[in-house]
C-alpha cells in the first residue's frame, strides 16, 4: 500500500500535469501565424474559431500585443472566426523603421484581410488602433466590413490635446522600463496578477523605443478624424471609461447613428477589466450587425 506521504506526491504529481496540460491547451487553442504585407514586413496574428463565421479582427493599442485580446478569443472563438493582430514594431512582427504612420497602419489592416480572404469583418481597434481604424476606412471604405468597433480611442485630437502628447515623449526615453511599469498598471482599474503585468509589460518593451515615441507623435497629428465617421455605412459602436467621456459626449451629439457604451468602472483596458460584459456587447452588436 501506498504511504500517506507518497499518496500525497502522487495526487500533487497528478494536479501538476493537469495544470501544465490545460495551460499547454490555453496556449495551444490559438495558431500563431505570419504573413507579409504588401511592403515585404512579416506580421505576426493569432487566430481561432471557424473561417465559415463572421470575422472578428482585433487591433490593439499603442506598444500592445495581440495575446492582450485572449479574454474575448477564449470567449467568442466559439462563434466567429478571431483574429488579433501584432501591428509592425509589436509583439512578434518585425521591427521596422518605416511604415508607422497611420495611413502606413492602415494598409497593414488590409493586408491581413486580404491574406485570409474574409468580406465579413468586424474591426476591433482599441486606443491607438481607433484613429488607424478610422483611417483605414478612409482609405480602402467600408465593403469588406460588417461593423466597426472603436474602443477608448480617440476620434478629434485637437491642438491643445497633441500638446499633452508631445510632453510624454520624453519620459519613456529616459527611462523605458520604469515608464512602460507605470503606463501598463494606469490601464486597469481592476486587480491584476503580477505574472500577467509583467506579461504586458515585457510585451510592451518589444517594442523599440524610438519606434514608440514615432508612434505616438504620429497619433497626436491625426487631428479630427470625425468626418470620416460621417461616411460610414455600417454599424458603429464606440466603447470608452470615464477618462474619455468628452470624447463619447461629442459622438452622441454628432453622430446619433454611432453606438456609445461607457465602462463606468473599468480602466483603458475596459475589455479586460470587465471582460464578461465587453464579450456579452460585442457578441450582441455583430450579431445584430447583418451585412
Amino acid at each position: 500500500m501506498l504511504r500517506t506521504h507518497q499518496l500525497s506526491s502522487l495526487l500533487l504529481f497528478s494536479l501538476m500535469l493537469f495544470c501544465a496540460a490545460f495551460a499547454a491547451d490555453k496556449i495551444d487553442r490559438f495558431d500563431s501565424k505570419f504573413f507579409r504585407t504588401s511592403d515585404d514586413v512579416q506580421l505576426h496574428y493569432l487566430e481561432g474559431g471557424d473561417k465559415a463565421n463572421p470575422t472578428i479582427v482585433f487591433v490593439p493599442g499603442w506598444t500592445m500585443p495581440a495575446f492582450i485580446w485572449h479574454p474575448q478569443m477564449d470567449a467568442l472563438s466559439a462563434k466567429y472566426h478571431v483574429i488579433a493582430l501584432d501591428p509592425r514594431c509589436q509583439g512578434e512582427s518585425d521591427k521596422p523603421a518605416d511604415g508607422l504612420y497611420p495611413e502606413g497602419r492602415a494598409e497593414d489592416i488590409e493586408d491581413l484581410i486580404n491574406h485570409l480572404g474574409v468580406t465579413d469583418v468586424t474591426l476591433v481597434g482599441w486606443s491607438l488602433a481607433v484613429p488607424e481604424s478610422l483611417v483605414y476606412v478612409n482609405q480602402f471604405g467600408t465593403g469588406k466590413l460588417r461593423a466597426l468597433v472603436l474602443v477608448d480611442g480617440f476620434v478629434n485630437i485637437d491642438p491643445q490635446l497633441a500638446n499633452s502628447f508631445y510632453g510624454l515623449l520624453k519620459a519613456p526615453q529616459l527611462d523605458r522600463a520604469k515608464w512602460t511599469d507605470g503606463f501598463v498598471r494606469s490601464m486597469y482599474r481592476k486587480p491584476q496578477s503580477e505574472d500577467y503585468l509583467r506579461s504586458i509589460e515585457q510585451a510592451s518593451m518589444r517594442t523599440p523605443t524610438n519606434s514608440a515615441v514615432v508612434l505616438a507623435f504620429d497619433m497626436a497629428q491625426v487631428g479630427d478624424l470625425t468626418p470620416i465617421l460621417g461616411k460610414i455605412n455600417k454599424p458603429v459602436l464606440y466603447v470608452n471609461e470615464p477618462q474619455l467621456a468628452a470624447q463619447a459626449q461629442m459622438l452622441k451629439s454628432k453622430f446619433p447613428s454611432v453606438r456609445v457604451e461607457t465602462f463606468e468602472d473599468a480602466g483603458h483596458a475596459l475589455f479586460v477589466d470587465d471582460a464578461e460584459r465587453f464579450n456579452r456587447l460585442l457578441d450582441e452588436f455583430v450579431s445584430s450587425s447583418k451585412r
